[in-house]
């Protein structure tokens, strides 16, 4: 699974080296994710951990845990997104400076 997933990121990766229009449409996709999902994300996290102070169990029960675990998976998700966007943006100043000779 490993060397399954090492093949995929290389040729992920070499792609846009290659096609570096793809690379800038992917990092402006990655940058628009990770603001859709770092967008409120601590306000609510905050909410949801004042809701379970005040109602205790009772809250948990209702959804609160549930949602909790909503709110951490969509700021991995929005982790994900910034990532692929720091590769993009790394694959495209590279490819800026490697063109102009510095």
């Amino acid at each position: 699974m490993r060397k399954l997933a090492i093949r995929l990121q290389r040729a992920v990766v070499g792609y846009l080296y290659a096609h570096f229009m793809a690379a800038f449409v992917v990092m402006g996709l990655a940058f628009i994710g990770f603001g859709l999902a770092s967008l409120n994300l601590l306000y609510l996290i905050r909410a949801n951990a004042e809701l379970v102070l005040q109602h205790g169990a009772m809250a948990l029960l209702d959804g609160a845990l549930q949602q909790l675990f909503e709110l951490l998976c969509l700021g991995f998700s929005g982790l994900a997104m910034y990532l692929i966007f720091k590769v993009c943006e790394h694959i495209l100043v590279e490819k800026l400076v490697k063109d102009h000779g510095e």
